[in-house]
């Protein structure tokens, strides 16, 4: 396929007049062809405008209809092939295995949602009959549903080029839940991006759907992500990313006329607690799979173990050991971009030139432009708590600070002190469990997703997961943006009062022709 290195707007391919985009391969600082066009207001109006005009004929599809479309959207993006995989390994540096493994879960999720989207439960049916004999009042005929709230518009992360990018888990949800999609693009990987989103025009276009169900824009810096979440058309966003640009774009959404939610996965440290059992059983085993979760993709993962917490003990000490070993065996890995290893390395010096921090280890040198080095450090907890920077701030890579503390109620202080959090680990023993289970209302307080003798790196896509939590892990701690349930973000209730059948939807007709669960009366019908 060849690269055009424009928008994507409905069915057209549209040029833009600001600042070219290349993409740059991280591992060796080279740009890539073509450049990218950038567009400005004119492009978001365009977008905007199509996906409103499409946006009341889509969102009342059939159910089959829409979860032939997401399935649709799969078998596209499968078809484009190895040229895929080779683009997004250019662009990303990644190796192919990880994106191969991200196209089967970006594949994979679009086909979750086309069964959720058949299943019908997310339409939340609740029927109320009239009880016009009910004394001293009679009740009237109550019927609800959820419908869409509105085009979205989707920011996805550098780290994952298919998975939560174009075609990822905010656009198919909210392709699901029957909302148009307009994408910015991430600079980091446009070409990724354009072969995806004509995969998604392509089935758009295939399943006879209006032309503004979906949308890809391009533009450097953030005056077009801007102005798309200041568009009027706009009802709900959907960001991965830093904190400063979540915190940017949920402040425009809050100041327009009317506002609108952002969903922002930002920044977590993902806490690890290695209680006294589990360290004096396993010490060396859990200090080689910590390793292993903290370099894996030169630990550039949201979820990522970047603290650790444990009480002082030889144990403890048998752990920084192996660790250290591990870490300085640990051979350097080419980073996303060129911004992102400066970032990276910026966060180590901070640690390394930290008074109170210690340099534990460092892994192996690189000889790429943009290797990433990994690092692993160490403190008190009273330093750690004197210092809200060491509670903060977010290195994203292979880097980890490991907090000794002096007791159980130091290490339960310290978790108090810790913001909102995307996961929270615990390694534990039998023996551990009643200390353990003093800890866990701290980390339901803390966490969206907390988990036990493993690792916080890999998300699962099923129902049951939850990724998300309380800021800043994201900007709405009663969502989550990976799992069936991401699909009730960009979804709102319609109550019918009274409403004659010829005027009510589908799910809200007598006899249940949409064969999907309801509650009526109180009782679940199906």
């Amino acid at each position: 396929m060849t690269l055009e290195g424009k928008s994507l707007i409905g069915q057209r391919t549209v040029g833009g007049n600001t600042a070219d985009i290349y993409a740059i391969d991280p591992s060796n600082g080279q740009k890539l062809e073509p450049p990218y066009q950038g567009g400005g207001q004119a492009e978001v109006d365009l977008a905007c405008g199509k996906a409103w005009a499409a946006f009341d004929a889509y969102r009342e599809t059939s159910l089959e209809e829409r979860a032939v479309f997401l399935e649709t959207i799969a078998t596209e993006i499968e078809a484009i092939g190895d040229e895929l995989v080779e683009r997004a390994m250019a662009e990303s540096g990644l190796p192919r295995p990880r994106i191969e493994g991200e196209r089967g879960r970006t594949c994979g999720q679009l086909r979750l949602f086309a069964s959720v989207v058949r299943a019908g439960e997310w339409l939340d049916v609740r029927i109320d009959p009239a009880l016009p004999e009910r004394q001293p009042m009679p009740r009237v005929d109550l019927r609800q549903r959820h419908v869409a709230t509105g085009p979205v518009a989707v920011f996805g992360p550098s780290n994952f080029p298919l998975a939560f990018s174009v075609a990822g888990g905010d656009s198919a949800s909210a392709l699901a839940a029957g909302c148009p999609v307009v994408v910015k693009a991430h600079s980091a990987h446009p070409g990724t991006s354009e072969l995806v989103g004509k995969a998604v025009q392509k089935a758009v276009k295939h399943c006879g759907l209006p032309e503004g169900v979906f949308s890809l824009l391009y533009g450097s810096g953030r005056d077009l992500g801007q102005a798309l979440v200041a568009d009027l058309r706009i009802k709900a966003v959907g960001f991965t990313g830093s904190r400063q640009g979540g915190t940017a774009l949920m402040k425009t959404a809050q100041g327009r006329p009317e506002p609108i939610p952002v969903y922002a996965e930002m920044s977590s440290i993902n806490p690890v607690f290695l209680f006294p059992e589990a360290l004096n059983n396993r010490a060396d085993e859990i200090a080689k799979t910590f390793v292993g979760s903290l370099t894996m993709g030169a630990g550039q993962f949201c979820t990522n173990p970047g603290l650790v917490l444990a009480v002082k003990s030889p144990a403890l000490d048998t752990f920084l050991d192996t660790a250290s070993a591990a870490v300085k065996e640990s051979a350097a890995q080419t980073m996303l971009t060129p911004g992102t290893h400066q970032s990276y390395e910026e966060g180590v010096n901070r640690f390394s030139n930290h008074a109170k921090v210690r340099e534990v280890a460092r892994g192996q040198q690189g000889s790429g432009p943009h290797d990433c080095q990994a690092a692993l450090f160490q403190t008190t907890a009273s330093e750690f708590l004197a210092d809200e920077a060491l509670q903060q701030e977010e290195v994203f890579g292979a880097c980890s600070l490991v907090v000794e503390c002096s007791s159980n109620d130091e290490l339960k202080h310290v978790a108090e002190k810790l913001e909102g959090q995307l996961t929270a680990t615990l390694h534990i023993d039998e023996g551990d469990l009643t200390s353990a289970h003093a800890l866990l209302p701290t980390l339901e307080r803390k966490a969206g997703r907390i988990l036990a003798n493993g690792w916080p790196t890999g998300v699962e896509v099923c129902h049951a997961m939850v990724h998300g939590g309380p800021y800043p892990a994201t900007s709405d701690s009663r969502t989550t943006s990976v799992g069936s349930a991401a699909i009730h973000r960009f979804l709102r209730p319609v109550c019918y009062q009274n409403l004659p059948e010829g005027l009510l939807p589908n799910a809200l007709h007598g006899g249940n022709p949409l064969d999907i669960s309801r509650l009526v009366d109180g009782v679940r019908e199906a």
